[in-house]
């Protein structure tokens, strides 16, 4: 042989030894995940995070998943799916809670803080109106690291969770609107896309984001004429352009809007805290304009609200009416269709999971993943949210100055 053909030999053999090398290290590199998923139906919460066909998914990747029992009736998962997935069946709260992760549907509550070990993870929504200052201090204490899932981002800095429950919520609302015309829920007996011969419903949207599309989308879908309102041009733009139609869109402008209210037949709330950049709501004198038996849907109201008449109500009492008004204004509304939920969730935790795992584990796919850094709230018990810090009176870092101290 020539020294051309012992010097590719040569190559040849560092290229296979180098690739050798990789997938050790990966492999390597991989963490086994512990997740505990817990039954939080005693808080009227139907969703779990994860369907039996995911837990299977997950264990074949090496995960264990801690399922307590009970955790995805609501859903139509019963606990006999789960084991056959693979996951622990196990009985009480208490023991779920000693997984390194802690994944749920509902916000984190003190009674959770007080079940959690040193240095866990827990993965929740945040909702800042139900977060409480004794929580966050006992989380510090116990060096926990908190992520948000309702605040992380992808990577076209978009954040997946709250975009797919907005999916379901603004197809929802329409449904809701829909219910609430009918005689069979005391309204005025109109069909939402009307007939031929017969004008159809009005339907009012404020807010043209993720939610207020597929509230459109689904109204148009049905046949009724609608309005979306919204103080950004380029989310209405965007949103005649998406729907593939023009519809009829404003910014926010007093008397349109308030000529829109006289003769709308059902209003949907779709501001959403971090896109209501001006605080635009409907007023109490506004609310008055509307017809008698027109139906309010305000999907903002865990996050307060953007309709001066609504207050919080639940699945099981969901409606009040005012001024001759039916308001619906109960929160997590994507709880209503459990099952479709925890698909969506499953589908956006997966691979997630198989992201963190790959990266070596939480705190290493934090240093390396942007959007999962941007939904840690209180990482390795030093809080990392200005805006919580502010809330409560505590003291923040920035989380990215944090992990380059180490």
């Amino acid at each position: 042989m020539d020294n051309s053909g012992k010097l590719l030999g040569a190559q040849i053999n560092r290229e296979w030894f180098l690739y050798q090398e990789k997938e050790v290290f990966a492999e390597y590199r991989q963490k086994r995940l512990t997740i505990g998923l817990p039954n939080e139906t005693e808080r009227r919460e139907n969703r779990v995070c994860l369907t039996p066909e995911a837990v299977a998914m997950m264990v074949d990747m090496g995960h264990t998943i801690m399922v307590q029992r009970g955790a995805g009736e609501a859903a139509h998962y019963h606990d006999r799916e789960y084991a056959d997935a693979g996951a622990q069946m196990l009985d009480t709260c208490e023991e779920v809670y000693t997984a390194d992760i802690i994944l749920k549907p509902t916000p984190v509550m003190q009674a959770d803080v007080e079940m959690m070990h040193d240095r866990q993870v827990i993965m929740s929504p945040i909702e800042l109106f139900e977060l409480r200052k004794e929580a966050v201090v006992e989380m510090m204490q116990k060096k926990i690291t908190a992520v948000g899932f309702d605040i992380l981002k992808d990577e076209n800095e978009t954040y997946p969770v709250v975009q797919m429950m907005s999916e379901i919520s603004g197809s929802s609302a329409i449904m809701i609107a829909s219910e609430y015309l009918s005689n069979s829920r005391e309204g005025k007996g109109i069909l939402l896309g009307g007939v031929t011969g017969i004008t159809p419903a009005e339907v009012v949207i404020l807010g043209a984001g993720t939610l207020g599309e597929y509230a459109a989308r689904t109204a148009l879908a049905l046949g009724a004429e609608v309005k979306v309102f919204d103080h950004s041009l380029e989310r209405l733009r965007r949103i005649n352009h998406c729907l593939g139609r023009r519809v009829y869109t404003s910014v926010f402008h007093k008397p349109v809007l308030e000529r829109a209210l006289l003769s709308a037949d059902v209003l949907i709330g779709a501001l959403r805290f971090f896109d209501d950049d001006l605080g635009i709501t409907v007023s109490e004198e506004q609310v008055r304009l509307m017809k008698q038996g027109a139906v309010i849907v305000d999907m903002s109201i865990e996050h307060g609200g953007c309709i001066e008449t609504s207050g919080p109500t639940t699945h099981e009492n969901p409606t009040y009416v005012y001024n001759g008004v039916i308001h619906y204004c109960v929160p997590n509304v994507p709880s209503r269709v459990a099952r479709t939920a925890s698909i969506a969730y499953s589908n956006l935790f997966t691979p997630l999971f198989d992201k963190i795992s790959r990266a070596g584990g939480f705190n290493a796919a934090i240093k390396n993943d942007k959007g999962l850094r941007h939904g840690v709230y209180v990482y390795n018990g030093v809080l990392t949210k200005r805006v919580i810090a502010d809330r409560y009176g505590l003291v923040s870092r920035d989380i990215d100055l944090l992990l380059a101290a180490f």
